[in-house]
């Protein structure tokens, strides 16, 4: 049983609350009967078959993964939010689909190649796991992990937590949570909505101590001060990650929350996540690494990542690694001493007149202003320049939107060199998020 060590500690507290989804309690006992039902089922699958579930983190699915794993398959998890669900089948090439509406396996009649990646991970006997990137610059990368080092890594004993599964069936985060709760007889609530009302009852209601989510979402909270509705002093940690985090809403939320370490993850798609140690609660600089698992150097002002967890390859691009095996971000940094700060992706700097804007760096000014609710700025393009900043403002109930502009203008031209200065302003009725909480800019 390749899950030894995780199910004895699972079977020692059978009696122990797993998980809860939508306000029902399951135990850890129910767990393992999920697990031995999905086992069986899956013995008329052969070891090293690509199956997919489609569905969210709830007592089943867990189960369900939990007897791919021990069954040697590589596993491919897709989010209800995906649309394209033909398109996640053929990449990665899947063999089993189910989808947890109606629980039926499924054997798709489809000839591919057998792929060389997935070949290794039959020719060493070890599970494996698909994760899609978000797609933003393209169509989603399928990248092909070796579930070993992880389970490896998830057999040290860590914090026993009662945890939001905030972070999406098929996100790396949510897979790293999920695993990290079941390993150490933690307690999981799983919600089929993530709106902020539920996920600030269930903390309330559940006293919840470990929120990780998105600094998109943590924004939402300030617009709709969920804060004073619920309460949520029950909370020891908020980690945050997937997106750059304004300073202004760093700021505010630890102004609300004194006694709440807001901690910073780092992770992809293709590297899983990343150790981290944040300098302070009320900063974005933060150690990386550290472990014996990853290690990371600055090339040119670009971070690069070179671990031993890291994807083997995708199934639909070439391999982004170095000889070496190092991997470049295209993260862009700052560098004190043992701490990076993050400062954006290449893909999203604005280029105006040669010189370069972070879209995080202008809309933390913004939404430190009176009367902006939220904000995202992207670059325009202009004849002499290439391109200008453009913001986009999501503002509060009721403002005059002349008078907002003006402040705006004037904190802009007393915070921000003339260059990263919005050229033009443009009003929104709705904040910028996209289904998986992230800042949406386009």
């Amino acid at each position: 049983m390749l899950l030894g060590k995780i199910m004895e500690r699972i079977k020692a507290n059978k009696e122990k609350t797993a998980i809860i989804t939508d306000d029902k309690p399951f135990t850890y006992e129910d767990l393992l009967s999920c697990y031995e039902d999905y086992a069986d089922i899956l013995l008329s699958v052969p070891e090293g078959s690509v199956v997919a579930i489609r569905g969210e983190f709830n007592i089943e699915t867990i189960g369900f993964m939990m007897a791919l794993m021990d069954r040697r398959c590589i596993y491919v998890p897709i989010s209800k939010a995906v649309v394209d669900i033909d398109y996640y089948q053929q990449t990665a090439q899947v063999e089993f689909y189910m989808d947890m509406e109606n629980k039926q396996l499924i054997r798709l009649s489809r000839e591919t190649e057998k792929h060389p990646l997935y070949e290794k991970l039959r020719g060493i006997g070890h599970p494996g796991i698909v994760f899609f990137s978000s797609g933003t610059t393209g169509k989603p990368k399928a990248a092909v992990h070796d579930l070993m080092p992880y389970i490896h890594r998830f057999e040290e004993p860590g914090k026993t937590l009662r945890s939001m599964a905030f972070l999406l069936f098929d996100h790396a985060g949510g897979f790293n949570t999920v695993m990290h709760s079941i390993s150490n007889a933690g307690l999981m609530v799983t919600l089929s909505k993530r709106t902020p009302d539920e996920v600030c009852q269930a903390i309330e209601r559940y006293e919840l101590e470990l929120l990780p989510t998105s600094p998109t979402f943590l924004q939402m909270l300030l617009i709709g001060r969920y804060y004073e509705k619920y309460n949520l002093s029950s909370l020891k940690i908020i980690s945050y990650g997937t997106e750059p985090m304004p300073a202004s809403t760093l700021a505010r939320m630890h102004k609300l929350f004194p006694d709440v370490r807001m901690k910073q993850t780092y992770g992809l798609t293709e590297l899983g996540a990343i150790r981290t140690k944040s300098k302070a609660s009320d900063s974005l600089w933060m150690k990386m690494g550290g472990d014996s698992h990853h290690q990371t150097k600055v090339v040119d002002g670009i971070l690069y990542v070179k671990s031993d967890m890291a994807m083997l390859g995708y199934l639909n691009a070439e391999a982004p690694f170095d000889e070496d095996g190092w991997y470049n971000t295209g993260d862009h940094v700052e560098v004190d001493g043992e701490y990076y700060l993050i400062q954006g992706r290449d893909c999203e700097r604005i280029n105006v007149g040669g010189e370069k804007v972070y879209p995080a760096e202008v809309e933390s000014i913004l939404l430190s202003i009176d009367g902006v609710a939220d904000a995202a700025v992207v670059g325009t393009e202009n004849l002499i320049l290439g391109q200008v900043v453009e913001a986009h403002i999501y503002p509060d109930e009721n403002q005059d939107k002349v008078a907002l502009t003006k402040r705006i203008k004037a904190v802009c031209k007393e915070k921000l060199e003339k260059y990263k200065r919005p050229m033009k302003i443009v009003y929104s009725e709705t904040s910028f998020r996209s289904e998986r909480f992230k800042k949406k800019r386009s």
